[in-house]
């Protein structure tokens, strides 16, 4: 039988320094059954987003192990960026892709939690499918108050860690650890220096706001192209199109003498998502993954994450 195969997305609050990066993926590159697949670093959001896939035993040690290098050369009280952080290590979201199912990933989670506790003294909340709570299911709650709140929040009742003491590591914060589905990072760039305008766009799209169920979303400013950029993440890409949501940034936009000038993928995105984008766009007629030859070649044509 194939190994189980899981991929592990870890977020750190560092980018703009890729020989600390190097230094905290050392362990995934020593990993027998890791492989990294891709990594990336934004200056403007300052954050470096890692993905990997492998076997859970060989995902659990080299995770750990990187978490705790984060928490050695990250220093939050002298962190700035523009994407919301609680955390040196900010999140470390695991999801199944080959013999492994949601449930590994949730029994995974709870292994790397308590061992980030109990190894670096860091506190670590379950969040999406591993969540304890209703109130931890969906990240951005638990990071509301950012690093530099979450020393009195911890402190309340409803704030108690599922793993380690409740209080915050001094540099380090704290760190959030769960299972999910696959998820789209996709940001769009606007022709305006006008960040009001971006996160007005971002309240139209985003969920929270009254748009699609399973976007995530906010106003970026990104300083080094005098532009703004609604940055978003699509939890489920089969129910929230990629080519809705820019189809809808690009409508929005207008209202505002705006115009989208280009996007982005952050890390990986799976070839469904892409033959989605594809059949809307070209209109295609009954086109699907097993008419990507990559796809036939690969194995993967019924596979759809």
């Amino acid at each position: 039988m194939s190994k189980k195969l899981i991929e592990c997305v870890p977020n750190f609050s560092n980018g703009r320094d890729p020989e600390v990066l190097q230094k905290i993926m050392a362990p995934f590159f020593a990993a027998q059954d890791v492989q990294v697949l891709d990594y990336s670093q934004d200056k403007d959001h300052n954050r470096a987003v890692v993905t990997l896939v492998g076997t859970p035993e060989d995902l659990e040690n080299s995770v750990v192990e990187a978490v705790g290098i984060a928490a050695q050369l990250i220093d939050l009280r002298k962190h700035q960026g523009e994407h919301p952080r609680m955390g040196a290590t900010d999140v470390v979201p695991f999801v199944p892709i080959r013999n492994a199912s949601v449930q590994d990933c949730i029994e995974l989670s709870k292994r790397v939690g308590e061992r980030i506790a109990k190894e670096h003294h860091i506190p670590v909340y379950l969040y999406e499918e591993s969540a304890t709570d209703p109130s931890r299911v969906n990240l951005a709650h638990i990071r509301k108050g950012q690093f530099e709140g979450f020393a009195e929040k911890i402190k309340e009742a409803e704030w108690k860690p599922d793993y380690g003491e409740a209080e915050i590591h001094p540099s380090a914060g704290v760190v959030a650890v769960g299972a999910r589905e696959f998820l789209v990072a996709y940001n769009i760039n606007l022709d305006t220096d006008k960040l009001e305008i971006a996160d007005a766009i971002a309240r139209k799209v985003r969920h929270i706001g009254g748009g699609f169920r399973f976007v995530k979303g906010m106003g970026v400013e990104l300083s080094d192209r005098n532009q703004v950029q609604v940055s978003m993440n699509l939890t489920n890409f089969h129910k929230s199109h990629i080519y809705q949501v820019f189809e809808t940034v690009k409508m929005e936009a207008r209202r505002y003498g705006v115009n989208v000038v280009g996007s982005e993928i952050i890390g990986l995105v799976p070839l469904a998502a892409l033959v989605d984008t594809a059949n809307y766009y070209l209109q295609l007629e009954d086109f699907g993954l097993d008419q990507v030859i990559e796809a036939r070649l690969l194995g993967d044509s019924s596979n759809e994450e």
